[in-house]
Protein backbone atom coordinates (compact mmCIF):
# COMPACT_ATOMS: atom_id res chain seq x y z
CA UNK A 1 0.00 0.00 0.00
CA UNK A 2 1.61 3.27 -1.10
CA UNK A 3 2.06 6.26 1.49
CA UNK A 4 -1.02 8.16 -0.34
CA UNK A 5 -2.93 5.12 0.79
CA UNK A 6 -2.40 5.08 3.90
CA UNK A 7 -3.13 8.38 4.52
CA UNK A 8 -6.84 8.61 2.69
CA UNK A 9 -8.11 5.56 4.68
CA UNK A 10 -7.62 6.68 7.83
CA UNK A 11 -10.43 8.94 9.14
CA UNK A 12 -12.44 10.60 12.31
CA UNK A 13 -11.11 8.79 15.75
CA UNK A 14 -8.11 6.69 14.18
CA UNK A 15 -6.70 10.13 12.37
CA UNK A 16 -7.16 12.04 15.38
CA UNK A 17 -5.28 9.05 17.52
CA UNK A 18 -2.36 9.14 15.13
CA UNK A 19 -2.65 13.31 15.07
CA UNK A 20 -2.62 12.94 19.04
CA UNK A 21 0.52 10.40 19.27
CA UNK A 22 2.28 12.56 16.39
CA UNK A 23 2.18 15.88 18.32
CA UNK A 24 3.44 13.98 22.28
CA UNK A 25 6.31 12.44 19.98
CA UNK A 26 6.88 15.99 18.22
CA UNK A 27 6.72 18.31 21.42
CA UNK A 28 9.37 15.48 23.42
CA UNK A 29 11.80 15.87 20.30
CA UNK A 30 11.70 19.07 18.87
CA UNK A 31 10.20 21.25 22.20
CA UNK A 32 7.19 23.42 22.70
CA UNK A 33 9.47 26.32 20.52
CA UNK A 34 10.30 24.26 17.38
CA UNK A 35 6.58 22.63 17.58
CA UNK A 36 4.83 23.13 13.83
CA UNK A 37 2.17 21.86 11.83
CA UNK A 38 4.34 20.41 8.96
CA UNK A 39 6.53 18.43 12.11
CA UNK A 40 3.57 17.22 13.42
CA UNK A 41 2.01 16.34 10.21
CA UNK A 42 5.03 14.75 8.44
CA UNK A 43 4.92 12.32 11.70
CA UNK A 44 1.11 11.50 11.36
CA UNK A 45 1.86 10.93 7.87
CA UNK A 46 -1.19 13.73 7.41
CA UNK A 47 -1.33 16.67 5.09
CA UNK A 48 -1.05 20.04 7.22
CA UNK A 49 -4.15 21.34 5.52
CA UNK A 50 -6.15 18.14 7.46
CA UNK A 51 -4.66 19.75 10.80
CA UNK A 52 -5.51 22.98 9.85
CA UNK A 53 -9.35 21.89 9.53
CA UNK A 54 -9.67 21.07 12.91
CA UNK A 55 -6.71 23.31 14.61
CA UNK A 56 -5.70 26.59 14.08
CA UNK A 57 -1.99 25.75 15.35
CA UNK A 58 0.29 23.47 17.04
CA UNK A 59 -0.41 24.22 20.74
CA UNK A 60 -3.85 24.00 19.78
CA UNK A 61 -3.02 20.57 18.95
CA UNK A 62 -0.85 19.44 21.70
CA UNK A 63 -3.60 20.85 24.12
CA UNK A 64 -6.29 18.71 22.61
CA UNK A 65 -3.91 15.99 22.89
CA UNK A 66 -3.10 16.38 26.33
CA UNK A 67 -6.75 17.12 27.06
CA UNK A 68 -7.65 13.64 25.19
CA UNK A 69 -4.66 11.45 26.99
CA UNK A 70 -5.33 12.95 30.61
CA UNK A 71 -7.09 10.42 32.59
CA UNK A 72 -9.76 11.21 35.33
CA UNK A 73 -9.92 9.52 38.94
CA UNK A 74 -13.50 7.55 39.12
CA UNK A 75 -13.75 6.93 43.22
CA UNK A 76 -16.26 4.43 44.77
CA UNK A 77 -20.03 5.49 43.79
CA UNK A 78 -21.03 4.49 47.84
CA UNK A 79 -18.15 6.51 48.94
CA UNK A 80 -17.07 3.41 51.04
CA UNK A 81 -13.02 2.93 50.38
CA UNK A 82 -11.37 6.49 50.68
CA UNK A 83 -7.79 4.38 50.76
CA UNK A 84 -8.55 2.39 48.12
CA UNK A 85 -9.52 4.99 45.96
CA UNK A 86 -6.38 7.24 47.08
CA UNK A 87 -4.24 4.64 46.14
CA UNK A 88 -5.95 3.59 42.68
CA UNK A 89 -5.75 7.86 42.06
CA UNK A 90 -1.72 7.72 42.78
CA UNK A 91 -1.32 4.55 40.62
CA UNK A 92 -3.13 6.38 38.00
CA UNK A 93 -0.97 9.29 38.14
CA UNK A 94 2.20 6.85 38.07
CA UNK A 95 0.73 5.29 34.64
CA UNK A 96 -0.01 8.46 33.42
CA UNK A 97 3.36 10.08 34.25
CA UNK A 98 5.08 6.90 32.25
CA UNK A 99 2.67 7.77 28.91
CA UNK A 100 3.09 9.20 25.87
CA UNK A 101 1.02 12.31 27.72
CA UNK A 102 2.81 12.12 30.78
CA UNK A 103 6.53 12.78 29.02
CA UNK A 104 5.22 15.30 26.47
CA UNK A 105 4.27 17.24 30.12
CA UNK A 106 7.53 16.97 31.80
CA UNK A 107 9.40 18.24 28.70
CA UNK A 108 7.24 21.05 28.13
CA UNK A 109 7.16 21.80 32.55
CA UNK A 110 11.24 21.27 32.15
CA UNK A 111 11.56 23.04 29.25
CA UNK A 112 11.66 26.85 30.65
CA UNK A 113 10.31 27.67 27.28
CA UNK A 114 8.06 25.77 26.51
CA UNK A 115 6.79 26.12 30.46
CA UNK A 116 6.67 29.75 29.80
CA UNK A 117 4.56 29.15 26.87
CA UNK A 118 2.05 26.57 27.93
CA UNK A 119 2.01 26.48 31.64
CA UNK A 120 -1.19 28.47 32.15
CA UNK A 121 -2.98 27.08 28.98
CA UNK A 122 -1.90 23.86 30.68
CA UNK A 123 -3.48 23.99 33.83
CA UNK A 124 -6.50 26.00 32.89
CA UNK A 125 -7.66 23.97 29.75
CA UNK A 126 -6.18 20.07 30.52
CA UNK A 127 -5.58 19.84 34.35
CA UNK A 128 -8.46 22.13 35.63
CA UNK A 129 -10.99 20.65 33.18
CA UNK A 130 -9.88 16.90 33.90
CA UNK A 131 -10.03 17.23 38.08
CA UNK A 132 -7.05 19.00 38.75
CA UNK A 133 -4.70 17.36 40.64
CA UNK A 134 -4.58 13.58 40.96
CA UNK A 135 -6.69 12.28 44.37
CA UNK A 136 -8.48 15.68 44.39
CA UNK A 137 -11.80 14.22 42.64
CA UNK A 138 -11.39 11.07 45.32
CA UNK A 139 -11.20 13.92 48.37
CA UNK A 140 -14.18 16.10 47.02
CA UNK A 141 -15.92 12.85 46.59
CA UNK A 142 -15.89 11.72 49.97
CA UNK A 143 -15.81 15.39 51.53
CA UNK A 144 -18.94 16.05 49.56
CA UNK A 145 -20.08 12.57 51.59
CA UNK A 146 -19.69 13.86 54.47
CA UNK A 147 -16.83 11.60 55.62
CA UNK A 148 -14.16 14.02 56.49
CA UNK A 149 -14.37 17.68 57.19
CA UNK A 150 -14.54 19.71 53.71
CA UNK A 151 -12.85 22.88 55.14
CA UNK A 152 -9.38 19.95 55.41
CA UNK A 153 -9.41 19.91 51.62
CA UNK A 154 -6.99 23.09 50.99
CA UNK A 155 -4.92 22.88 47.75
CA UNK A 156 -2.22 22.01 49.65
CA UNK A 157 -3.71 18.93 51.35
CA UNK A 158 -4.97 17.67 47.53
CA UNK A 159 -1.26 18.22 45.71
CA UNK A 160 0.55 16.02 48.89
CA UNK A 161 -0.28 12.84 46.65
CA UNK A 162 0.81 14.20 43.88
CA UNK A 163 3.60 15.76 45.06
CA UNK A 164 5.21 12.59 46.68
CA UNK A 165 4.55 10.93 43.81
CA UNK A 166 6.66 13.25 41.52
CA UNK A 167 9.41 13.58 43.95
CA UNK A 168 9.84 9.62 44.06
CA UNK A 169 9.90 9.64 40.20
CA UNK A 170 12.39 12.42 40.48
CA UNK A 171 14.76 11.03 42.99
CA UNK A 172 14.51 7.75 42.30
CA UNK A 173 13.76 7.91 38.56
CA UNK A 174 11.60 4.61 38.84
CA UNK A 175 8.36 4.69 39.39
CA UNK A 176 6.85 4.24 42.84
CA UNK A 177 5.69 0.77 43.87
CA UNK A 178 2.19 0.03 45.47
CA UNK A 179 4.04 -0.17 48.94
CA UNK A 180 5.07 3.37 48.21
CA UNK A 181 1.70 4.67 47.23
CA UNK A 182 0.11 3.09 49.98
CA UNK A 183 2.35 4.87 52.77
CA UNK A 184 1.95 8.23 50.66
CA UNK A 185 -2.01 7.60 51.38
CA UNK A 186 -1.08 6.32 54.73
CA UNK A 187 1.38 8.64 56.46
CA UNK A 188 0.37 12.01 54.63
CA UNK A 189 -3.04 12.26 52.24
CA UNK A 190 -4.83 10.49 55.40
CA UNK A 191 -3.51 12.34 58.25
CA UNK A 192 -3.80 15.73 56.63
CA UNK A 193 -7.77 14.76 56.51
CA UNK A 194 -7.81 13.53 60.34
CA UNK A 195 -7.87 9.76 59.24
CA UNK A 196 -5.56 7.39 60.08
CA UNK A 197 -4.98 4.26 57.45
Amino acid sequence: MSDQGARTRRRGEELIRAIHDAVLEEVVEVGVGRLTMDGIGRRAATPRTTLYRRWPGPIEVLLDALYHQHPVEEPAPGADDLRGDLIRALRLMVEWALSPAGRAVAAILTDPKGAALMSEALFERVFANRGGTFTRTVLRHYADRGRFPAELLTPVVADIGEALVTKRLIDTGAPPTDEDLAAIVDQAILPAIGLGP
